[in-house]
C-alpha cells in the first residue's frame, strides 16, 4: 500500500493550524511504570506543579482508589496543588463485566477523587476483550458506554483510552478475512489494507472494525476525547496516520466530529514521537507522553519532544498564551527535564533532543569551522529557545577553531593566537592518544588551556600523598578467612602547602580512592572552605588496553558539584588509584576557579 504523505487529502486544511493541540502528560502514572521509577506523594505534587508552570493542558496524576498512594495525592491535591494551566486527570478503568458503572466501587472511585477530568482505559481488541475481560464484544461496549455516561453524568471531563486500537484493528481484519488469530497476534499476512471491511455484530450492521465501534460507543454515551493507544509500540507511523485518519472519518460521519482524537504512543520500535505526529497530522488534537521518555519498557512518546517539534517545527500551538508566552515557557523545556529528573533520581540522557546536555555538542573539527562562522550551519534550532546551550566537545577529532569556541565557553579568548591554538591542539591529540578523553572532562580541558596560557592559578602543591589498604580478622578470630569475614581499613595521607603553609592530614574512607578524597578536602578546608561544598557525584573506571590484564592503562572519569554547577576532570595511569588522583586534583582546581576564589 502507498504511504500517503502530508500533503494528500487527510492533511487538514491551512486554516485548521491555528487549533491549539492540548499537551497530556501521563509521567505521574504512566511514567512510574517504568522499572526503578517510584514517586511519592511529594514528588507527585512536584511534578504537577513543574508540568503546570510549563503549560501542558492535562496532569494524568494516577489511579485512585486502586493505588493507595494515588489516593492519598488526590486528596491532597485539593488543597496543596494549585493549577494556573493544567486539568488534572484521574485515571482508571471501565466498569467490570456483569456490574453496572453505578455500583462498580472503582468507577465510584474515581469520582470521589474529585478530578475535574477522568480517563478511562477501554479494551478495543476483540482478542483482549475475549482473552483478558474474558467478556463478549457486546458487553465491552455496554461497560464503556455503560461508565463514561455516569462520569459524564456527574459533571466530569471523560476521555477513553482505546487500549491496544492498533494492533485491535489487525486483529479485527484478520478475522473477517477468515484468517486465524492466535496467541493474541494476526496470523502471519492477516494484516488487511485500512479499506478493508468488518461486519461487526456486537455493533450492529457495520464495515467498522471492532476498535472503531469501541470509540464510537464512548463518543455517543457522553465522552469528550477519544485517544487511539499503540499499547504495544509496534506500529510505524505511516499506519498510525492511515488508522487515525479513519478513525476521524468514522466519527465525523456518525455525527460526533466534536469528539477530540489523542494519541497515545509507547517507543518500543523507536518510533513514539514520529507516530504521534503523524497522528497530529491527521486530526488527532491531543498528544499523550512523558517527560524524558519515561514509561513502561522503554517508555512513551516523549511529551517534551512533542512539545518542542510541534511548537518550532509546525504550525500548531501546544503551549498557552500569546507567541511571548509560549517562547517563554518553552525556553523552560531544558529545566523541566532536568528537574523531573532529580526528582526520580534518574538524569535524563544527555542525548536527548532539544534538552540533553549533548543535544547542541559539536565534537568533529570541520564543524567547528562551520560553527565559528555561524552557529546555526550545524544546528537546527538555536538551542536557547528550549532553555538549552551549544557545547563545543575537544578531542582528538578537534581543530583549532574547536579550541577556540570550547575556550569562549570559559570566557576565554583566544581568537588570533593561531600559535596557541595550534599548541593546544597538539597536546590535545597527543594525550588522547594515550587515553584521556576530553569530550567528556570539559573541567581538565580548561585546566589545560589555561596552563598552555599560563593562566592557571597555583592554589596548592601537593608535596605526596599515599593510600593503603589493611585486611585484618574479625575480632574472635585468629586468622584472614576466605569466606569474606574480615574488617578492611583503607586510610591514606595527603601532605601539601597552601596559604604558605604546609598540611599533613590522614583520611579514612570507605576504599582507597574515598579516602584519598578526605584527606584532600579536610587539608584544602582549612585554606579553601568552599571546597567543603564540593562533593562527587559519580565515579567512572574504563580499562583501554584489556590484554595487559592487571598491567593495563585505566582512565577515571569523575564528577563533582558544588550544589549549583557540575563539571568532569579524567585521570590516566597504569593503577586505578594514580589515575583517580589526578582526577580529584584537577577537580578541586576546577571547583576554585569556577567559584571565582583567589589563590591564598
Amino acid at each position: 500500500m502507498p504511504v500517503q504523505t502530508p500533503a494528500t487529502a487527510t492533511t487538514p486544511a491551512a486554516a485548521d493550524r491555528a487549533v491549539r493541540v492540548a499537551a497530556y502528560d501521563t509521567t505521574l502514572r504512566d511514567g512510574a511504570q517504568q522499572q526503578s521509577i517510584a514517586f511519592t506523594v511529594a514528588d507527585k505534587l512536584a511534578v504537577a506543579g513543574l508540568l503546570d508552570e510549563l503549560g501542558v493542558a492535562y496532569i494524568e496524576a494516577g489511579w485512585p482508589g486502586a493505588i493507595p498512594k494515588d489516593t492519598e495525592f488526590f486528596a491532597r491535591a485539593r488543597t496543596e496543588l494549585e493549577l494556573r494551566t493544567a486539568r488534572l486527570v484521574a485515571f482508571g478503568s471501565t466498569c467490570k463485566a456483569g456490574v453496572s458503572a453505578a455500583e462498580d466501587p472503582q468507577v465510584r472511585a474515581l469520582l470521589d477523587s474529585g478530578a475535574p477530568v477522568v480517563t478511562v482505559v477501554a479494551k478495543s481488541d476483540p482478542v483482549h476483550v475475549e482473552r483478558a475481560l474474558r467478556t463478549s464484544l457486546e458487553e465491552n461496549l455496554r461497560m464503556v458506554r455503560d461508565t463514561v455516561a455516569v462520569l459524564a453524568a456527574a459533571g466530569r471531563e471523560v476521555m477513553v483510552d482505546l487500549e491496544h486500537f492498533f494492533d485491535g484493528i489487525d486483529h479485527a481484519e484478520a478475522r473477517a478475512a477468515g484468517e486465524a488469530v492466535g496467541d493474541g497476534q494476526a496470523a502471519a499476512g492477516a494484516v488487511a489494507s485500512d479499506t478493508a471491511g468488518v461486519v461487526d455484530p456486537a455493533a450492529g450492521e457495520t464495515d467498522l472494525p471492532y476498535p472503531i465501534a469501541v470509540a464510537l460507543a464512548a463518543a455517543q454515551a457522553g465522552a469528550g476525547a477519544v485517544i487511539p493507544c499503540d499499547t504495544n509500540g509496534g506500529t510505524l507511523p505511516d499506519v498510525v496516520g492511515r488508522r487515525v485518519a479513519r478513525l476521524r472519518d468514522a466519527l465525523r460521519e456518525a455525527g460526533y466530529g466534536q469528539c477530540t482524537i489523542g494519541i497515545h504512543t509507547h517507543d518500543d520500535s523507536g518510533v513514539a514521537v514520529a507516530g504521534a505526529l503523524a497522528a497530529v497530522e491527521v486530526g488527532a488534537r491531543q498528544v499523550q507522553g512523558c517527560v524524558n521518555g519515561l514509561g513502561e519498557r522503554t517508555g512513551n512518546a516523549n511529551l517534551l519532544t512533542l512539545i518542542a517539534d510541534l511548537e518550532l517545527k509546525t504550525d500548531w500551538t501546544v503551549l498557552p498564551g500569546d507567541a511571548a508566552e509560549r517562547a517563554r515557557r518553552l525556553a523552560e523545556l531544558s529545566a523541566v527535564s532536568r528537574q523531573v529528573g532529580e526528582i526520580v533520581n534518574r538524569p535524563p540522557s544527555g542525548r536527548l533532543p532539544y534538552v540533553g546536555a549533548k543535544a547542541f555538542a559539536h565534537k568533529a573539527g570541520l564543524h567547528a569551522s562551520a560553527i565559528r562562522v555561524d552557529p546555526n550551519l550545524y544546528q537546527h534550532i538555536d538551542p536557547e529557545r528550549v532553555g538549552n546551550t551549544m557545547t563545543m566537545l575537544v578531542s582528538e577529532m578537534a581543530g583549532r577553531a574547536s579550541i577556540e569556541l570550547k575556550a569562549r565557553e570559559f570566557g576565554i579568548d583566544t581568537a588570533g593566537d593561531h600559535e596557541l591554538l595550534t599548541r593546544v591542539t597538539e597536546i590535545v591529540k597527543a594525550r588522547e592518544a594515550v587515553g584521556y578523553t576530553y569530550d567528556a572532562a570539559d573541567g581538565s580541558f580548561e585546566l589545560l588551556l589555561r596552563s598552555a596560557r599560563g593562566d592557571l592559578p597555583e592554589y596548592f602543591r601537593i608535596e605526596s600523598w599515599r593510600a593503603s589498604i589493611q585486611a585484618r580478622p574479625l575480632p574472635g578470630q585468629r586468622l584472614l578467612s576466605t569466606e569474606g569475614d574480615t574488617v578492611t581499613e583503607t586510610e591514606a595521607t595527603v601532605r601539601l602547602w597552601a596559604g604558605g603553609r604546609r598540611y599533613a592530614v590522614l583520611g579514612e574512607g570507605n576504599g582507597p580512592v574515598n579516602a584519598l578524597d578526605h584527606a584532600l578536602c579536610a587539608a584544602l578546608e582549612q585554606v579553601y572552605p568552599e571546597t567543603a561544598e564540593f562533593e562527587l557525584t559519580d565515579y567512572r573506571v574504563r580499562i583501554l588496553d584489556t590484554e595487559r590484564g592487571t598491567r593495563s592503562v585505566v582512565r577515571v572519569l569523575i564528577d563533582i558539584t558544588d550544589g549549583e554547577d557540575t563539571w568532569s576532570t579524567v585521570g590516566v595511569g597504569t593503577d586505578v588509584v594514580e589515575a583517580s588522583w589526578e582526577a580529584l586534583i584537577d577537580g578541586h582546581i576546577v571547583g576554585l576557579l569556577r567559584r571565582g576564589v583567589e589563590p591564598r
